[in-house]
């Protein structure tokens, strides 16, 4: 009878520690806004996954959050909470007429983050969006951001200048993708596709076609606008603004950002790591995937 009175004992309690565990697990699951006002008439589409410290990731062009998938399970699992967020004007964001410069996207992203009430995140940003990532710390002063994490930036500058050569770009070459955007904008597409990975076998079949399936979901009008903020913008004056641990990591191939603009990122910002990458394009974060979350965990735990 004792050990009969034991056991069921040991039985309730399981119950009981069972039920309050899957309670917890139940409020901590509980849906969270995959839309997020950032103005009247404008939300932004956002993946917000997992628990932990946070991760805000934002995409390059002219893709969107979507494009994070094989980010977004390594970190969850890492124990971190990831949050993508979609910039107006592509993927599944809305795409108002007005702006598209890296003020207003950054702002977007500040209101986001004011309305999770985001502490302490790390703050990375692919392409154009690690251009806007870094305007956005230099111009909020690292709101919501303990750590900055560059991967293939755009940054400080996308063209060449008679006092900046490191791009690969003149204005006039981008002013020609611009034009294309009302002329033939799945022929752009196809141009910028033919730089974004190393070579033609970097990634699979269906990975290409995934991402042109996400571009096709951007708004021309956003596109084109992005576009001439991408090829006007100048964020050499951010640099020294930057105060925060920052990582970089650039493919020494890659043919859209060239890696002097990495290096010259590396030398003006105070205390950051450059991460080479030999074996992929622009498209690091697919086709060198398994040490491209590598070190972005290993920056985390930083």
């Amino acid at each position: 009878m004792k050990l009969k009175s034991i056991l069921g004992g040991v039985l309730l309690s399981t119950v009981f520690f069972t039920s309050i565990n899957a309670q917890n697990t139940a409020k901590s699951a509980k849906a969270r806004a995959e839309y997020i006002e950032v103005e009247p008439n404008v939300k932004l589409h956002v993946t917000d996954l997992g628990e932990g410290k946070p991760v805000v990731l934002i995409h390059g062009y002219p893709v969107s959050d979507v494009s994070w998938e094989y980010q977004y399970l390594p970190l969850i699992k890492a124990g971190y909470r990831v949050i993508g967020i979609t910039l107006r004007g592509f993927g599944q964001s809305d795409k108002p007429y007005g702006k598209y410069n890296y003020d207003q996207f950054a702002s977007d992203i500040k209101t986001v983050l004011d309305k999770l009430n985001i502490k302490d995140a790390t703050l990375g940003g692919h392409s154009m969006g690690g251009a806007i990532a870094l305007h956005y710390v230099a111009k909020y002063n690292a709101a919501h951001v303990s750590k900055l994490a560059l991967f293939a930036a755009a940054a400080p500058v996308h063209t060449k200048k008679a006092d900046y050569p490191y791009p690969l770009f003149t204005k006039e070459e981008i002013t020609k993708w611009v034009d294309l955007v009302s002329v033939d904008r799945p022929g752009l597409l196809n141009t910028i596709g033919e730089r974004f990975v190393l070579s033609a076998t970097s990634v699979s079949p269906g990975i290409g076609a995934w991402l042109g399936g996400i571009e096709m979901q951007s708004s021309a009008y956003a596109m084109e606008q992005a576009l001439i903020a991408l090829r006007d913008e100048d964020l050499r004056d951010d640099l020294p603004k930057i105060k925060i641990p920052t990582l970089i990591m650039q493919a020494k191939q890659d043919r859209i950002v060239a890696y002097a603009l990495a290096e010259q990122m590396n030398k003006a910002i105070k205390g950051s790591k450059l991460i080479p990458f030999e074996n992929s394009g622009h498209a690091l974060f697919l086709e060198e995937k398994d040490k491209f979350n590598e070190e972005l965990l290993k920056f985390l735990k930083q």
